[in-house]
Formats: structure tokens, sequence, C-alpha cells
């Protein structure tokens, strides 16, 4: 009994590493990260019963506020400017094409996603100076019988490509929705090739709103020595699925190395405190945990938005199986991939984006990448070709 008091009291008085490093967890962990990580969506800590309806409520007003701004936008230059038919100003081989794939919603319309990102668009292109940064084209892909009156709307201002009726009855009788996803999707890929013959490509969705520095980073990707030799680079993925804790690999050295750069700082830092910590092998491996834990427990996703201060900083790594609201087609690599897309049958549970990520992975000599933190934000609350919920959710 002596020789276990002795033992508390040893290890448990306040100059004690142990009783200091006990102290450190129960105040980061169970105060500091608690207070200040509970409005934090990405955040372990995040109170979703207390603040996920009034974020998503939030979320929802601001994306209505930007489509009725892009509405009055695109209703005065249509009303205003006299433009130049669009199929004589579109340039042949680009240096990169932006598709814009596009069908009527049933619900949300008053969102106006496409004019919300065309918008965007015509604001990031207007930056680029007198050389432009990109070609544009719209492709509608809605074969039902509403018109897809947004499309109608910006018909002035880009190219807009279409199937015939007959192409559109055919396939909405002839598909699931998941093939007929991946139809639309082939034929929009190999429409801005015959098109335009672009050096590359970026398909977006009609919902991917682009960031600000969305063409300088696009520039600085295709720079770099990888995009000679991928299929495809993504350019977004959900947030929810950032997290450390995840099944990709390259993610796991990442979280180690920045747990051990960190625990490297705060045990150097401690010398010019009352702190006990050392530069010995358990106390560094303790704050590795320490920091591994405060980063994956606040969130991923707010780390990564540091990378944002310079497209230089944007990491690039092995692709993620979801998803393509957004993806970079460098070289002729859209043609291969449309190519790929046609020789699988999607359905419920092998949709597109799974198919191409089983395809990389199986063809030799193919690769893919993601980029992070994400080019686009995802503004879709309601989808066009999935069931939507009364009450849209951010997560």
């Amino acid at each position: 009994m002596l020789r276990w008091r002795t033992c508390i009291n040893k290890h448990f008085r306040w100059s004690s590493p142990v009783a200091q490093g006990l102290l450190l967890c129960v105040l980061t962990f169970g105060v500091i990260l608690p207070i200040c990580c509970h409005r934090l969506l990405y955040s372990y800590y995040f109170l979703k019963t207390l603040y996920l309806d009034s974020l998503s409520n939030a979320a929802l007003q601001e994306s209505y506020s930007r489509a009725q701004d892009a509405l009055r936008f695109w209703e005065g230059v249509d009303s205003v400017e006299s433009l130049k038919d669009p199929v004589e100003m579109v340039a042949k081989k680009p240096d990169l094409l932006v598709t814009i794939v596009t069908a009527s919603r049933t619900e949300g319309r008053d969102y106006h996603y496409l004019l919300q990102v065309t918008q965007r668009l015509a604001s990031l292109l207007k930056a680029c100076g007198d050389k432009p940064c990109a070609e544009v084209m719209l492709c509608d892909v809605e074969s039902g019988p509403t018109l897809n009156e947004d499309a109608l709307l910006l018909e002035k201002q880009f190219l807009v490509v279409r199937r015939s009726p007959g192409e559109r009855r055919k396939i909405r009788e002839a598909v699931n929705i998941f093939e007929k996803e991946k139809r639309d999707y082939v034929y929009c890929l190999r429409k801005g090739w015959d098109l335009m013959r672009p050096k590359n490509v970026i398909v977006l969705e009609d919902d991917a709103l682009p960031g600000n520095d969305f063409f300088p980073l696009i520039k600085n990707l295709l720079s770099r020595k990888f995009a000679l030799n991928t299929l495809y680079v993504k350019l977004y993925h959900p947030e929810r699925l950032q997290r450390y804790w995840n099944p990709e690999p390259y993610r796991i050295l990442e979280w180690l190395g920045l747990g051990m750069f960190g625990a490297t700082i705060l045990l150097i830092f401690s010398h010019c405190t009352y702190l006990s910590f050392t530069l010995s092998f358990h106390h560094l491996l303790f704050m590795t945990l320490y920091v591994m834990a405060v980063v994956e427990l606040a969130g991923r996703h707010y780390l990564l938005e540091v990378r944002r201060l310079s497209p230089q900083l944007y990491a690039v790594s092995p692709a993620t199986e979801c998803c393509t609201p957004a993806m970079l087609f460098p070289g002729n690599a859209s043609i291969r991939a449309a190519e790929y897309l046609d020789q699988v049958e999607c359905a419920p549970g092998n949709a597109k984006d799974m198919v191409l990520y089983k395809i990389v992975r199986s063809t030799p000599g193919e690769r893919a990448h993601s980029v992070e933190p994400n080019a686009i934000k995802h503004i879709g609350a309601y989808s066009s070709v999935r069931f939507n919920p009364l009450r849209p959710r951010l997560i």
C-alpha cells in the first residue's frame, strides 16, 4: 500500500509530466475544443441537434439570395447587350474548355444553380484580362417535357448544346437514372471535344460553384508534372469525408507527420515554460498522439482551408471514389474517359464516379488524382436526378 501511495504521489504531483499531461488532455478535450468547435459543421464536437437546422437554413437563404442576384444579372445582360452568335465566338483548340452539364430541376428551381455558376465564371473570366482563361460550353441534357429555362436564358451568352428531340426521347425511355446520367456525361465530353478540340477540359455539374482562385489553381495544377500522366483530377470531395480517420492511406501519413511536427514544436516550447516535458521518446509519442487527436476532433477540413493562401499550397493526392461535381481532364483524357465509361453500364451502387475509380485502379498505366481543399463549393441542395428530402440539410 505504501508503495502504491508513493507511486501516485510521484506521478500526480504538479511537477510530474503525467499529471501535466492528464490536465492538458482534460482542458483541451473537455473544455477548450468543445467551446471552440461546437458550432463548426465538420468537427466531431458539432452539436447537430442544436445548430444543423439553423446552419442549413442560412445556407439555403444565402444560395437563394445569390440566385436572385444572378437572375437579375443575366436578365439585364440579355435585355441590354446585343452579343454575337455564341457559336461564332467560340475559339477552336482553346487551352481550357469548361463544360457545364445542366438539366432542369422540378424542385428548387428558384435557386437557379446554373445562373449562379455562370455568373461566377463570367466574373472570373473577366478578371483574366485580354487573353481568356477558358471557353465555356453549356451542355443541356434535359430530356423531359419541361424546358431548361435557365439554359434558354443563357443561349445568347454561351454556346449551348443539346441532343435532338428524337435522341432525348430515346435515352429517356431506354435507361435507368444512373445509366442516363453516365450517358449524358459521355455526350457532353464528346461534344466539347468534337466542337473545339480543347487542350484541357473541366466538366462542372450545374451546382458546382467555382472558388475565387479557380483559374489560377487550374493553371497551377496543369503546370505540375503529374498532370502529364493522369486520367482526371477531382476538384471536389465532400467535406464530411475529408477527415483523417478514413480509408485513404496517404491521409494517415499526413496525420502522423503533422502530429510529429506539432509535437516537436510543443516540446521545444515547453522548455520556455514550467512544463516538465522533454524530448524523450515517451514525451514525443504522447505529444504526437495529442496533436493528432486535436486536429482530427477539431476538423481536418478547417486545417485544409489554410492552403487557400496560394494555389501552390493546394495538395494533390491519389483520387478518392466519390464524387464528380467538378473534374479536370488534362490533355485528351476526356476522350479516354468517355471511351472507358461507354464500356460499362451504370446502375444503383455503380454510378459513374465509382466506374471511373474502378477503371483507374484496374487499368495499367492509368492514374487519377484529387486536389485539396476543394476548388468548388457544392451548392445543390436539390438534385435533378435523385430523391430530395422535404428539408435539405448540409450533412
